[in-house]
């Protein structure tokens, strides 16, 4: 019996901790999300994937992310391009 009280007591603080930690809610809000959704997922795991996933992350931030990957994929051009005439160059010298 004593078992029994201190295996719910353990229960109890990590709910708790759950709930300060905004778990709770998040997982609610993802799952009420699913549940209206007027088609289900073919892939219910993945949706709460991206949904807890964006939870996180504002939009103005996922935005500054995706700016910043199109500029480093142009630079990168850019340097491969210049790359490719250095190299040009350095076999017309030799």
């Amino acid at each position: 019996m004593a078992h029994h009280r201190a295996s719910d007591t353990k229960r109890e603080h990590f709910r708790r901790y759950l709930e300060k930690a905004g778990v709770v809610d998040s997982l609610t809000s993802v799952l009420v999300a699913l549940y209206e959704q007027p088609e289900r997922p073919n892939n219910a795991l993945e949706f709460v994937k991206q949904h807890l996933g964006a939870a996180g992350q504002t939009s103005a931030d996922t935005e500054a992310l995706q700016q910043e990957v199109i500029d480093l994929r142009q630079r990168c051009a850019r340097l491969a391009e210049e790359n490719k005439d250095l190299k040009t160059r350095v076999n017309l010298i030799l």
